[in-house]
């Protein structure tokens, strides 16, 4: 056991302390806290806090310190914004660009419309902290109403089918699970009476559908859109709106637009209120959601909407003839698209992303073929967490 001083905060919302000259990274500390832990390489266990910081507030949930899906719940509101927006700024320092957060918008609305849980021999919830076992839980306040049955579902999966991986997603029209399991020739006829049982909307098994009651739907502006199974959604339908917002307002009064890692359309369906749009994704169950929402929703201008794997074959410099670009890309960024906008005619570019690091990577190319940043926004959907959401809005000069 070792009594030690908290420096300062790593990335992963850990307690950082120098021990021998080492670096340890303790769970559930604080700066500045007096602290007593076991200590195993890099890697702190706390024991006691001796001397708690004063910026340490009463977890609201029960399983917090146990369950490893939020880490920040210990963290008071001003300290909690601070450390939220320094995991945005700290990375673009380190990319050479001095940049601050304009704007800190808390999109938690009334809960995560989608969750994972693991349902396993010792129960149904998330990883506990540091480890592979899952914690078992009766609720989790973070998620929307809708999901409050998650963890039965969940366990009932595991009655029928052995240990699983269970998906639950909000929609219109109910609740849409997909299960996923490593057991070889799952019976997917275990888990059908599941749909009657807890009147889900669709069931899918590693994939494959199951059984639909009905289409599982999601509102994005004027378009219903039936979610392909397994597809990319925003955590909180809070964040989408906000986002779309900021999206709307950055592209303003351009004519031509294309929205580039579209998914299944929360920009190009509402930009299409206003203007023409050309969508492109890889996904290509997304691709076809989109294009039969837009076919489907009434007063909405012409989509076109495109598969294409934009990591490996982006846009060209000579096929983006656009007034804006809108970019939305998954955690690995937009590295490959964003080097062939450089060398584009393309004045204005708004990106929204989910990893800081690739972010400011893909906004120090902007910058360096002549763009200048402004409107960096902090969106907060994943609360009590490590992850922020961001967007900003690059002008060729």
């Amino acid at each position: 056991m070792t009594i030690t001083t908290i420096s300062s905060l790593g990335h992963k919302g850990e307690g950082v302390a120098e021990i021998d000259g080492r670096k340890v990274f303790v769970p559930l500390a604080l700066t500045g806290e007096r602290i007593e832990i076991t200590a195993e390489g890099d890697r702190g266990t706390l024991l006691d806090i001796i001397d708690p910081a004063p910026n340490r507030i009463e977890p609201f949930c029960p399983h917090f310190g146990a369950c490893g899906g939020c880490q920040l719940q210990h963290m008071d509101r001003p300290s909690y914004e601070a450390f939220k927006t320094s995991l945005i700024e700290t990375p673009l320092r380190f990319a050479g660009i001095d940049a601050k957060v304009s704007r800190f918008i808390d999109a938690a609305g009334d809960g995560r419309r989608r969750a994972t849980l693991h349902a396993r021999k010792e129960g149904a919830g998330y990883m506990r902290l540091r480890s592979h076992q899952v914690h078992d839980i009766n609720a989790c306040p973070i998620l929307v109403p809708a999901l409050a049955r998650a963890p039965e579902i969940a366990r009932a999966v595991m009655q029928a089918l052995g240990e699983a991986d269970v998906s639950f997603t909000a929609t219109l029209t109910g609740l849409d699970v997909a299960v996923r399991t490593e057991k070889k020739q799952a019976r997917a006829d275990r888990i059908m009476p599941l749909v009657n049982r807890f009147k889900l909307a669709r069931l899918a098994l590693n994939g494959e559908l199951v059984l639909q009651a009905q289409p599982a739907l999601i509102a994005m502006g004027r378009a219903q859109v039936e979610l392909p199974i397994s597809s990319f959604l925003q955590a909180t339908e809070t964040a989408e709106n906000v986002l779309a917002d900021y999206v709307l307002n950055a592209v303003g009064k351009a004519k031509t637009v294309a929205d580039l890692f579209c998914g299944i359309g929360p920009f190009a369906l509402r930009l299409a209120e206003q203007r023409p749009v050309f969508a492109v994704d890889n996904d290509k169950a997304a691709i076809t959601a989109l294009d039969k929402a837009r076919r489907f929703a009434k007063g909405l201008r012409e989509v076109t909407a495109k598969p294409r794997d934009l990591f490996r074959d982006p846009l060209t410099q000579f096929e983006l003839p656009f007034d804006a670009v809108v970019l939305d890309p998954p955690r690995a960024g937009a590295e490959a698209q964003v080097r062939e906008i450089g060398k584009s005619k393309v004045r204005l570019v708004v990106m929204v992303a989910c990893d800081a690091r690739t972010f400011a990577r893909d906004a120090a190319l902007l910058i360096g073929s002549g763009f200048s940043m402004s409107d960096l926004v902090a969106v907060d959907q994943f609360t009590q967490s490590t992850h922020i959401e961001i967007a900003a809005t690059f002008r060729r000069q």
